[in-house]
């Protein structure tokens, strides 16, 4: 019987689109996360905000006592990411009774990581304050903060692979609340302990730190036992003690190695661009952290999509379907990419008005406003090269993006930001122009590796 002309068949009315379904799904997974991330943020923001209304000296041993501790941070949650990616892929494959054995293995890994990083950090971290050339002052006060930070790496280190375990199974909107809670219980250990409330003596920075000690504990506390309570844990193998699987062991380890790395390496590069700028006038560190605080609010968004990337083409790679696979792919890059170049259009001519927000002097003004301009050109590039690494990592390629950013951060961008900011006379536009140009070589090689194994069979 005919149909009227342009009349789709009747089985195919009504049916959603594949790219559709995977657009929706990324984007309910990806807004959660990105809450969560900008949480992270805001707990950082938050201390930064009540220490230096306390004094400008204590906000100094606050930053510094940071830094290092970021960079620990962030590559042991780039260690847990296999947490995300195997639950992922177990769900892919059907084995949803399997997950619990992933979150069992990741909350051990965590652990350990957590206090090992935090031996680390506080036996290495203060003598090493002490010989970076800092006033004697500067590193004892900067060296007590670190200490107390890192007392909180094991709590958040398990916080951590109890989120990327919800993320993976598709359940991202407790961790993201969770987030937002310990951010309250942050703010008011900061409002107690760094002034000095009821009879208790101001801390400074020192309270700072034992705010954020403090909310990353009942951080690690709920989310635990949210996953203890939750309907379906028994039925997820939590409460099961799982037979030892070498191979999905070393594959959840494998996953984290190369992200742990991958993170260390980045994160890394960024901080060598503050001592770059240190080297040219404290004007141009003050315009730097502006820039660099901007992107890194942008980046967050990235960050969440790069989650739900990694969640659909894991799901996709764990039931060995390699067209689901690529469209994941296409459909996160091409989200990014529409975000990238939003945010950049909505920034670019803001500059001003934004780095305003930060200081009122003139001079630090005179500098950032054209940084932050800049810096537009390197939001999209970012945006894609962290999401095309993470889809990358979700289909089993764990090492390339590894190399990649080791060239584009490490070999690249450190020794041109050096030259074109100093020899070159360019100072922070010369910084941000080798952000960029990093930026867009990490982007086309994890781009064009994604496109090379989507011509590959599985």
């Amino acid at each position: 019987m005919d149909r009227p002309a342009g009349q789709a068949p009747a089985e195919s009315r009504g049916r959603t689109s594949p790219f559709r379904t995977d657009l929706d799904t990324l984007l309910k997974l990806s807004g959660p996360v990105v809450l969560s991330r900008l949480g992270i943020m805001a707990m950082g923001l938050t201390d930064a905000i009540v220490v230096g209304r306390f004094s400008a000296r204590e906000l100094g041993y606050h930053a510094l006592g940071w830094a290092p501790t970021s960079v620990v941070l962030t590559a042991v949650v780039g260690l847990l990411t296999g947490v995300q990616v195997m639950t992922a892929r177990r769900i892919g494959e059907g084995r949803r009774d399997l997950t619990g054995a992933v979150l069992r293995r990741g909350l051990a890994y965590a652990f350990w990581l957590g206090l090992v990083s935090a031996v680390i950090l506080a036996v290495g971290g203060p003598p090493f304050m002490h010989v970076i050339g800092l006033e004697k002052d500067l590193a004892d006060g900067a060296s007590r903060v670190l200490l107390v930070f890192s007392l909180s790496l094991p709590g958040y280190a398990i916080s951590v692979a109890c989120a990327f375990w919800l993320e993976g199974l598709s359940r991202p909107g407790p961790a993201a609340w969770f987030m937002w809670a310990a951010n309250v219980v942050n703010l008011a250990l900061n409002l107690l302990l760094v002034p000095g409330t009821f009879d208790l003596p101001a801390m400074g920075a020192v309270g700072g730190a034992w705010a954020t000690m403090g909310a990353r504990t009942f951080l690690a506390l709920i989310s635990v036992a949210f996953i203890l309570r939750m309907a379906e844990a028994r039925a997820l193998g939590v409460f099961d003690r799982p037979e030892r699987d070498r191979p999905a062991e070393i594959e959840q380890r494998r996953i984290g190695y190369g992200a742990g790395i991958s993170n260390f390496f980045e994160v890394a590069a960024f901080a060598s661009l503050n001592v770059i700028a240190g080297w040219i006038s404290a004007l141009t560190v003050a315009a730097w952290t502006i820039v660099l605080n901007v992107a890194a609010i942008v980046f967050m968004v990235p960050l969440g999509l790069a989650t739900g990337a990694a969640v659909l083409v894991g799901k996709a790679y764990g039931a060995r379907d390699p067209a689901a696979v690529t469209r994941a792919g296409v459909v996160s890059f091409a989200v990014t990419f529409a975000f990238g170049v939003a945010i950049s259009l909505a920034i670019w001519p803001a500059a001003g008005l934004i780095s305003g927000a930060y200081t009122t002097d003139p001079a630090t003004l005179a500098i950032a406003i054209p940084a932050l301009a800049l810096a537009c050109l390197f939001f999209a590039p970012d945006a894609l090269q962290v999401v095309a690494a993470q889809s990358l990592r979700a289909r089993g390629d764990v090492w390339v993006p590894t190399i990649t950013h080791l060239t584009s951060y490490i070999l690249v961008m450190m020794p041109l930001a050096w030259f074109l900011a100093i020899p070159m006379g360019q100072g922070i536009l010369g910084m941000t122009w080798a952000v960029i140009a990093a930026s867009f070589l990490s982007g086309a090689l994890l781009l064009g590796r994604f496109w090379l194994l989507s011509r590959r069979p599985l």
